[in-house]
């Protein structure tokens, strides 16, 4: 059995897959994406010797190191094991690393017929449910942080978030579990936030079968249609992704404009929605340089989370905005801006979700769910 490891650098086989190299019994080689290089670690060969090996390998910080895509990783799987059984070792496609999460997709989508195992990796967002744990012995610990002091001190002192080295990414027991394709796609999709790779599976935040976002969902609306009943005009939801929003609106009798910038989720809304939603592909930013698209009131749910210039606001034709936010993202950038703001006031602050533990991808893993706080603004005509 040859175990393959693809990392995307050297240094991720010591930081999250010691216990496969350190292993004597089997050849291991050691795939790095961001080089092609492959280093083939005989079986038989002491740990110390393997990691002198692999530090050869490591390199200067580099914030355009990225997979080469699956038939780059295919080539080097196929080069390391062309006949007899092998074993195929990477990164959780979840890696809040996106360069690592991708490799991580990418490898698995090349290895072939051959078992793969993912490492839990960097995860600070998920708890995972492991297949195979391996608690490292102090020996085993001592040497990793001694290849890191000695090899990776570039790694210590980098600003970089996709490669410092700090004590969470140095793990004392390395865990590992096995993934399907699908469930691959969907770990990649849920850590993309407003990257294009959300899109690439349906509804990669799993409002359709969340308690929790249904909740949220249907508390949203009827906060909404407390202050602003169906037949009262247009509202304009922006970033609508596959319409959770937007169809409990039109089936509550709202007109309802929903604008979504990204392709693949304004399909899926326009699926979901069909002709009974005016759909729209401006982001914020456009709806605001424009004006438009007037209506009786914006909605902005859930969206404020990715550094958009709050001043945007002033430029909405609408003199009602609802806003909806997790309780920390409200106190720290909507109640700041509220209290410098000539243009708008604070109309009504509602609770609409508490906090909650939740499973994601089938009950691969699970999370903290926020809470979420709506917030109705109304222009003073200041």
């Amino acid at each position: 059995m040859i175990d393959i490891v693809a990392i995307l650098r050297a240094e991720d086989a010591v930081l999250d897959f010691l216990s496969v190299i350190g292993g004597r019994e089997n050849e291991v080689h050691v795939l790095c994406g961001d080089t092609g290089e492959r280093l083939v670690l005989p079986a038989g060969r002491p740990l110390a010797e393997r990691l002198d090996a692999l530090a050869r390998l490591v390199g200067p910080v580099d914030e355009h190191a990225a997979s080469p895509g699956p038939a780059a990783l295919a080539a080097l799987v196929e080069a390391s094991a062309p006949a007899g059984p092998a074993r195929l070792w990477t990164h959780s496609p979840a890696d809040t690393r996106r360069s690592r999460g991708r490799l991580g997709r990418d490898a698995a989508d090349a290895a072939g017929e051959r078992a793969v195992l993912h490492a839990v990796g960097h995860s600070p967002y998920l708890q995972f449910i492991s297949d195979l744990d391996r608690p490292l012995d102090r020996t085993e610990v001592a040497a990793k942080l001694d290849f890191v002091n000695r090899h990776c001190g570039h790694l210590l002192r980098t600003a970089s978030e996709e490669h410092v080295v700090r004590t969470g990414r140095v793990h004392a027991t390395e865990r590992f579990f096995a993934a399907g394709p699908e469930e691959r796609d969907r770990l990649f999709a849920l850590l993309a936030s407003l990257d294009e790779d959300a899109a690439t599976v349906p509804d990669p935040w799993e409002f359709a079968t969340s308690g929790y976002e249904a909740e949220r969902l249907d508390t949203t609306v009827a906060w909404i249609a407390g202050h602003l009943p169906p037949g009262g005009g247009p509202l304009v939801e922006v970033g609508a992704c596959e319409g959770a929003l937007t169809t409990r609106l039109v089936d509550k009798g709202f007109t309802v404009h929903a604008t979504e910038p990204n392709r693949a989720f304004r399909d899926r809304l326009a699926g979901h929605a069909g002709a009974a939603a005016h759909i729209h592909a401006e982001s914020l930013e456009e709806l605001a340089a424009r004006r438009e698209l007037p209506g009786a009131a914006y909605l902005l749910i859930e969206m404020l989370y990715y550094g958009q210039d709050l001043d945007l606001l002033d430029r909405l034709p609408a003199d009602l905005v609802f806003v909806a936010l997790e309780p920390e993202t409200l106190a720290a950038r909507l109640t700041p801006w509220l209290a410098h703001t000539r243009h708008w006031e604070k109309a009504d602050e509602t609770p609409l979700v508490a906090p909650a533990l939740e499973s994601v991808c089938g009950g691969r893993a699970y999370l903290s769910k926020r809470g979420s706080i709506g917030v109705l603004l109304r222009r003073t005509g200041a």
